[in-house]
């Protein structure tokens, strides 16, 4: 039997800033960011917009198409959690008026836990083949302005479903992983803004990735040739492009675009989403592949700071096409509001109130959902 991946689908803010109009406001060349970073645009939500009505967003088209009738499990994956205590999937239940018989569980390892969720997921579809899971990630990428890790913001979610005999990927058993209790990436309770050494993280992540390879080769006997793309955690796409000359040593740019290229497509203009940035490269190139990939084989490493890696595989599926959203990706992304540097450091300062009062948020573009305001420390959310 196998399980994995039914359908997919993917939300940004419906604002973003260019990294060109970044350039100009901390006086450095565009091309540090563009061709440095390989980054071109990063989502912004605004201040009604935060990873709840990111990860209903994501989900909602996919209930609209009757995907989501029979889900008995919610997992939602973030490292932008919004209470010590509950699960923010349950504001995301209560959006999408899923069923009262619903697990629902949030999980935490940097950008790690959505392949943890993904996992879980299919553990729970082996107990009982006929379920079905909702897995969502949706993470806001924040840090302090005119800090190095600036240019690599932006925001995202992704919402599939696991299934038995699924439509879209087909997960294999084998996988690599690797866990190591390090500093590179890091947010305090106390603080809005992650904390990361650059240098440092870039090192754990090759280290984590050379790791789980092995692992995987191992297990599996397969080789880079038995692979007709990749995906890779993308905290912007250059560190994916490096991940993978690291394991195909002496790949040309043209070989590396072509097993690459089109995984990075969304990424490079929503920025790093954190839980969320490998499935978005998934989805990203589903949606893009100018080959049908239907019966071939994709590498994925999944990789979360502090820090945990694993490289599994899976086998896109016959006639996947049908499942896509492509469409509706492209147009969201089309559609977005770019905004002057001025808007965007007002947005950026623009603080959750916290003294339990009674809090009303003015109406920007969103998604189907919106972060209405606060009142006794409770969040409100509604349709927009």
């Amino acid at each position: 039997m196998d399980i994995g991946i039914e359908q997919i689908s993917f939300y940004t803010a419906q604002y973003f800033l260019d990294l060109k109009t970044l350039a100009e406001a901390r006086g450095v060349e565009p091309d540090k960011f563009y061709t440095g970073i390989g980054q071109e645009k990063m989502g912004i939500p605004p201040p009604d917009e935060d990873v709840v009505t990111m990860g209903a967003s994501a989900a909602f088209p996919l209930k609209e198409q009757g995907a989501l009738e029979g889900v008995e499990a919610l997992l939602f994956a973030t490292e932008s959690g919004i209470d010590q205590s509950k699960a923010a999937g349950l504001f995301i239940h209560g959006l999408l008026g899923l069923p009262e018989r619903c697990r629902v569980v949030e999980l935490k390892q940097a950008c790690y836990s959505t392949t943890a969720a993904l996992r879980m997921a299919m553990g729970l579809v082996v107990m009982k083949p006929q379920s079905k899971v909702l897995v969502i990630a949706s993470d806001i990428a924040r840090y302090v302005l005119g800090s190095p890790g600036e240019s690599t913001q932006g925001c995202g979610a992704v919402a599939f479903t696991v299934t038995a005999d699924p439509r879209l990927l087909a997960i294999d058993p084998e996988a690599g992983f690797y866990a190591d209790d390090v500093m590179d990436f890091w947010r305090p309770n106390y603080l809005s803004e992650a904390l990361v050494d650059g240098k440092y993280s870039t090192q754990v992540y090759i280290k984590a990735l050379k790791a789980a390879w092995k692992q995987y080769v191992g297990e599996s006997g397969r080789s880079l040739n038995d692979f007709a793309r990749f995906c890779y955690h993308i905290p912007f796409t250059r560190m994916a492009a490096k991940a993978h000359q690291k394991l195909a040593k002496g790949i040309s740019d043209e070989e590396l675009q072509t097993v690459i290229g089109e995984s990075l497509i969304y990424s490079r203009s929503a920025g790093n989403c954190y839980a969320a940035a490998l499935y978005v490269g998934l989805t990203s190139l589903l949606d893009n592949a100018a080959e049908d990939l239907g019966g071939k084989r994709i590498g994925l490493y999944s990789y979360g700071s502090g820090c945990v890696g694993e490289f599994f595989s899976g086998v896109v599926q016959p006639g996947y096409r049908e499942m896509l959203l492509t469409d509706a990706h492209r147009e969201m992304m089309a559609s977005r509001t770019e905004l002057t540097f001025q808007q965007y450091e007002d947005i950026y300062n623009y603080g959750i109130p916290t003294d339990g009062g009674v809090h009303t948020f003015a109406q920007y573009c969103t998604g189907p959902f919106r972060f209405a305001g606060i009142r006794g420390h409770k969040r409100i959310y509604e349709r927009a």
